[in-house]
């Protein structure tokens, strides 16, 4: 409960820069429609807020599970970084369990939930009775 009021600090403290924030359990989402210049610096310094606030509660940003993921038109290349690290840009991530890419099309999660399914269906054992067979 106490881990939940500090996180709850963060989210308040990005929406005050204008940060849209999503919280799950210890997974911080950050969204910002990129529109100019400006909005660019301010991804950076939300990740940057990120940063400082973990070091002042003495955690770290889990960096290697870092993602960034543009939605849309691309408009701005540039890097962010946390820590000093560069954040791995992709057309595709999972977010509890839902496939999402750049535009949002449902089509990679469709495949990756039949995917699945199939392997699942693979390592359990069959249930039929063999043709023949009666009670």
């Amino acid at each position: 409960m106490l881990f939940l009021t500090f996180i709850d600090d963060l989210a308040k403290v990005l929406q005050r820069y204008g940060i849209t924030v999503r919280l799950f359990a210890d997974d911080v989402k950050v969204y910002l429609e990129i529109t100019g210049h400006e909005d660019v610096a301010r991804l950076q310094m939300a990740l940057d807020v990120i940063t400082t606030w973990a070091n002042e509660w003495q955690l770290t940003v889990s960096v290697s599970k870092c993602n960034l993921l543009t939605v849309g038109p691309f408009c701005f290349e540039t890097d962010y970084h946390i820590n000093g690290t560069q954040l791995p840009k992709c057309v595709t991530c999972r977010d509890l369990g839902v496939t999402i890419t750049s535009d949002l099309s449902p089509t990679q999660h469709i495949h990756d939930v039949v995917k699945y399914s199939k392997l699942c269906e693979s390592m359990t054992p069959s249930t039929r009775s063999s043709e023949g067979d009666s009670d």
